[in-house]
């Protein structure tokens, strides 16, 4: 087991005397053997519960305050760069005091110094365990990139899979083509063959129009595949299109289900070497 100084609780031998230092002693065994916290990420911090949680990790190194911020802004960054997160990252005042504001279209989440956390929706469940994760001093916050802000609604292309439905259509398109040459080869040359007295090649087995239908049905399997992931390119583009719209990505106005406005939490102007936030207190980027 770990020591005070990364953040977890002491090894120490329990009381044989109380049961719920036993208790506790087994519940740490457990987690330690559960998780491995040499990889700790969200994804296991959201699985981890309060117990557990309370278990390992010992409250008295956690950080807060201004540094608790600045590390989940860094983190939350990094995460809406890579588009693990979806949401507008702001800076805020409110109430006297320095928060962090995390809002999309499905939710919000409003960070504190101390580390508590407020909001609703699918955005408190993302950014519950960041905060977790960079309270803990071991755990070592990336610089985000310089983008890192969501993209314009008229910026979002349809998608960028057009090279393999070309390929998918010329594949259809061939298989087609053999299919159409074996029915004309089968049905048509032995006619013209009796009629002209010509010596066209011809293809007298039954089984010809059997393989003939096999490649016209591929051929146009393959091009309903192409028109179905057109389509479903298309109405992911426009769903992610209106998702940004309703985050403000395009006018810069909060949604309208934030408890608070903007002149009762403005925007914090900062500015320093990891670029945190502008005077418009989103992050700069596309």
């Amino acid at each position: 087991m770990s020591n005070a100084e990364d953040g977890r609780v002491d090894d120490q031998p329990p009381d044989s005397e109380d049961p719920e230092a036993e208790s506790l002693q087994a519940l740490r065994e457990e987690v330690e053997e559960k998780y491995d916290f040499d990889d700790f990420g969200p994804e296991d911090m959201a699985e981890m519960s309060l117990d557990e949680w309370e278990a390992v990790f010992d409250p008295e190194t956690w950080i807060t305050g201004e540094e608790l911020l600045d590390r989940v802004e860094r983190e939350l960054k990094s995460r809406i760069a890579y588009r693990e997160v979806f949401a507008v990252l702001e800076r805020i005042e409110r109430d006297g005091r320095e928060q962090l504001l995390v809002y999309s279209d499905e939710g919000y989440a409003v960070v504190h110094p101390d580390g508590s956390i407020e909001g609703q929706g699918t955005v408190l469940r993302d950014v519950k365990p960041t905060v977790a994760l960079c309270s803990m001093e071991e755990y070592e916050v990336d610089d985000p990139p310089e983008d890192v802000s969501l993209p314009r609604p008229v910026d979002v292309t349809q998608g960028s899979g057009e090279f393999g439905n070309l390929m998918l259509q010329v594949v259809a398109g061939a298989q087609m083509l053999v299919g159409a040459g074996l029915l004309i080869v089968w049905m048509l040359f032995p006619a013209v063959n009796s009629l002209f007295g010509t010596s066209l090649p011809t293809v007298s087995t039954i089984f010809a129009p059997l393989v003939a239908g096999v490649f016209l049905a591929i051929g146009f399997f393959l091009f309903l595949v192409v028109a179905n992931a057109r389509l479903s390119d298309r109405f992911r583009a426009e769903e992610y299109r209106n998702r940004l719209r309703a985050v403000g990505a395009e006018e810069g106005d909060r949604p309208d289900f934030l408890p608070f406005d903007e002149a009762s939490s403005p925007r914090v102007e900062r500015r320093g070497d990891d670029g945190d936030t502008t005077a418009e207190g989103k992050s700069e980027g596309a």
